[in-house]
């Protein structure tokens, strides 16, 4: 499986860069945040995403079953299987058991973030979490049952409207959010981002109104140079004002700021709602 998996990578590596996807959005958002742009640079990073992306696709379509037979206790950590060692980072651990009993967790599309799921489920939290039914209709039965799918629960969610979060959370799950994305709806909240004003989802903070004193996680995957290590990362975070947003958007940002080429928001119109005009 290694094998045909490291073929896929390569294969989808070279389609990618051959058709040029994305190539002028990821330039877009390059050269509004970067105040001297260089081409070269910017053809670097380019190639090192997509590089990046490839990588974790083939994870998820070859080697995601590893994530499903992770051990439950964290007592059993590192572990190790495949030839790769899974890690809980220092001071992980009481985070992760605090999320047993439910909260707010906020990621992004930064580094293998699919990955995350399955993990915290073999850790026995409760995650929901919220996405958008992909189209074709049978490309997300696969996704819901092959991927979002952990010893035969399935937890991502698709509720329709807040109300039904609140439930969620009063039902003591810990409810997921992707929260990088340009938010196009009316009720939109403003913060800044890479030094910039977008457009974020007001569903947390309206959690957090109803629901106030719930805890708030950010969780992400790390994985070293040397390509044989998983490592969770998982942190408590307080709202400032009542909002969660400046909060959320300046640990982003120190990710980026570590390893920009991780980050897949660099291929989303992220800034389009505020500034239409940087994407021709």
């Amino acid at each position: 499986m290694f094998k045909i998996g490291y073929i896929f990578e390569k294969l989808l590596y070279k389609a990618l860069l051959v058709s040029g996807w994305k190539y002028d959005v990821v330039q877009s958002n390059l050269n509004f945040v970067h105040s001297n742009p260089s081409k070269i640079i910017y053809n670097k990073e380019y190639k090192q995403i997509i590089s990046n992306l490839t990588h974790h696709v083939g994870d998820i379509l070859f080697d995601f079953s590893s994530f499903k037979k992770l051990p439950h206790d964290f007592g059993s950590y590192p572990f190790k299987q495949n030839g790769i060692t899974y890690k809980l980072s220092s001071n992980s651990e009481f985070v992760l058991n605090k999320m047993r009993a439910g909260g707010i967790f906020l990621t992004a599309h930064y580094g293998n973030y699919e990955a995350i799921g399955p993990w915290l489920c073999r850790l026995g939290i409760p995650l929901k979490a919220s996405y958008i039914p992909l189209k074709p209709a049978w490309l997300n039965r696969i996704v819901e049952n092959r991927i979002r799918s952990v010893d035969k629960r399935n937890y991502s969610v698709n509720a329709r409207n807040p109300r039904e979060f609140l439930r969620l959370l009063d039902e003591k799950n810990l409810f997921c959010l992707l929260m990088d994305q340009d938010s196009r709806i009316e009720s939109a909240a403003e913060a800044t981002f890479l030094g910039k004003k977008v457009h974020v989802n007001p569903l947390p903070d309206f959690l957090l109104k109803h629901r106030p004193g719930t805890p708030v996680f950010i969780c992400w995957l790390d994985e070293p140079k040397s390509g044989n290590e998983r490592i969770l990362h998982a942190t408590e975070v307080t709202p400032i004002n009542n909002s969660i947003n400046d909060v959320f958007n300046r640990w982003l940002e120190n990710r980026i700021a570590e390893k920009p080429t991780l980050w897949y928001g660099w291929t989303h119109r992220r800034f389009y709602s505020c500034d239409p005009q940087i994407y021709g």
